[in-house]
């Protein structure tokens, strides 16, 4: 069901949704619009940023704030732009992150990378919860943290990437506690998505062939609409008896045992 309203209308639920710019983030602002709300990108690519706010302006009311989810200060500034752009927030979607996984060998590792990839991945999204929650409160909104499927499995060299996600499971089942029931929280863990159509610019890519298609239980790799859509029912769907609670968006893989021929 639609939740579209009228362009301006005081009820129209407004959205917050990080790393906006490209990917995940990308194709969710975009769904959000498609059926109605209005929405604030977040991302510190700034050109990424405007670039996605003005190809999606026919589709609704949509706001780019240049943000750096690692910094306090940059967080607490975009929020208040959401603020001041529609004069509420309903909900926030913290998909900010350093999107490659792997990171090396662990022993080869800097801790200056391993802080950074915690700070935007996991950092950013307390902070923006921090910054909202007096606003989504006031709203009765939603906050969906997007983690990752290597919260739970994980291939080599990842370490950094792979704890930022895990440490996401923690903080949305304490958020969901301490702010109920005023605010749900709750959150997703893509798998296999493929992202290529929501980074313009990022040139030819080789195709995806038949066999990572077939490896997936349900015949095919994720699209980034199937991961937006979730968020979507969990933000304004009927999911208000949902709350710190986990969906894996995954096309089954996890559940599926996996041995070397």
């Amino acid at each position: 069901m639609s939740t579209k309203r009228a362009r301006g209308a005081p009820d129209t639920p407004v959205a917050l949704v990080t790393g906006g710019a490209n990917g995940i983030g990308r194709a969710t602002a975009r769904y959000l619009l498609e059926r109605g709300a209005r929405v604030v990108i977040a991302d510190v690519d700034a050109d990424a940023g405007a670039a996605t706010a003005a190809a999606f302006a026919a589709l609704g009311e949509i706001r780019f704030a240049e943000c750096d989810a690692a910094r306090e200060d940059s967080v607490a500034n975009a929020v208040a732009a959401a603020l001041g752009a529609f004069g509420r927030l309903d909900g926030l979607v913290n998909n900010a992150a350093r999107a490659e996984p792997e990171s090396g060998p662990v022993e080869a590792l800097s801790l200056e990378a391993w802080s950074r990839t915690l700070a935007v991945n996991l950092t950013g999204a307390f902070l923006f919860a921090k910054h909202a929650i007096p606003h989504l409160r006031t709203a009765n909104g939603s906050i969906v943290n997007v983690a990752s499927t290597r919260a739970t499995m994980a291939e080599a060299d990842t370490e950094a990437y792979s704890t930022s996600k895990g440490g996401l499971l923690g903080l949305t089942h304490a958020l969901a506690i301490s702010l109920g029931p005023s605010i749900r929280v709750n959150v997703v863990l893509p798998g296999w998505i493929d992202v290529r159509a929501e980074r313009p610019g990022a040139g030819r890519v080789p195709p995806l062939r038949r066999k990572d298609h077939a490896q997936h239980p349900v015949g095919r790799v994720g699209t980034p609409d199937d991961v937006a859509a979730l968020v979507h029912f969990l933000l304004f769907g009927p999911s208000g008896f949902v709350t710190g609670a986990e969906f894996v968006v995954d096309g089954g893989m996890t559940r599926k045992m996996i041995y070397e021929p």
